[in-house]
């Protein structure tokens, strides 16, 4: 297969999805939505200081997280309850339920990967 230079899509930083909620924010870079990616889904979560996002789970792929800034502890229903700190990665199976609390006093930053660039999300 050769690879040409419409092959490589490029989605300029101000296109990026930028999604507010109370306890932080999701900022998406890759996926079939953007138009970008077949594959995977790509974005960040940034968790203010000592908030959660809502305890969820995705049906349809797993799911990656690595903290690259701040403190974390993640809960998933099936490994109990892990403090994680810059550099941990958790790796979360489909239709695992789990979540994430900012432990720390400055924001937390997780790259987060999906295993579809569609992701579903079944929240509480």
């Amino acid at each position: 297969m050769s690879i040409t230079s419409e092959d490589i899509q490029i989605l300029p930083r101000e296109n990026a999805s930028i999604m507010p909620f109370e306890w932080g924010e999701l900022t998406w870079y890759a996926s079939a939505e953007l138009g970008n990616s077949d594959e995977v889904t790509v974005g960040r979560c940034l968790l203010n200081p000592g908030e959660s996002n809502p305890r969820h789970y995705h049906p349809n792929c797993a799911e990656i997280l690595v903290v690259l800034e701040g403190r974390i502890r993640h809960t998933a229903a099936n490994d109990g309850t892990k403090e994680m700190s810059v550099g941990d990665t958790v790796t979360i199976p489909a239709n695992v339920w789990h979540q994430a609390v900012n432990t720390g006093d400055s924001n937390a930053l997780l790259l987060i990967v999906f295993t579809s660039a569609n992701r579903e999300t079944i929240g509480e």
